[in-house]
């Protein structure tokens, strides 16, 4: 027979694990939107820096020049901010469904 302190032992045990997934959960995504908030700045800075520059230029040569490291160092800020985000995504992946591993665990048959 069940005895009600082993049903409120699972739910408090089923609380504490959504909490601790809720709060992995919060700080993932706290992490993600950290990241888009530095490659935000980082762009506005390059571009700032950039009109700075096109802004001083005498010559056509010069110009381009400038338009062309600007492009060039957009690129490499972008890519490797895109890699570093999608790792912070897929680690928040895993951490969502490291509890779900568990549980499919207690119902697969073993293998013999």
């Amino acid at each position: 027979m069940v005895k009600f302190e082993d049903i409120q032992g699972y739910g408090k045990e089923q609380f504490e694990q959504a909490v601790a997934n809720a709060t992995t959960f919060q700080s993932g995504i706290t992490a993600i939107a950290n990241a888009y908030g530095e490659h935000v700045k980082k762009q506005f800075e390059e571009t700032k820096s950039f009109a700075e520059k096109l802004s001083g230029v005498k010559s056509l040569d010069k110009a381009l020049e400038a338009q062309s490291d600007y492009a060039r160092s957009a690129y490499e800020t972008f890519v490797a901010d895109a890699q570093k985000i999608a790792s912070l995504y897929g680690d928040l992946a895993k951490q969502t469904f490291k509890p779900l591993e568990g549980l499919a665990a207690k119902f697969t048959p073993a293998a013999n």
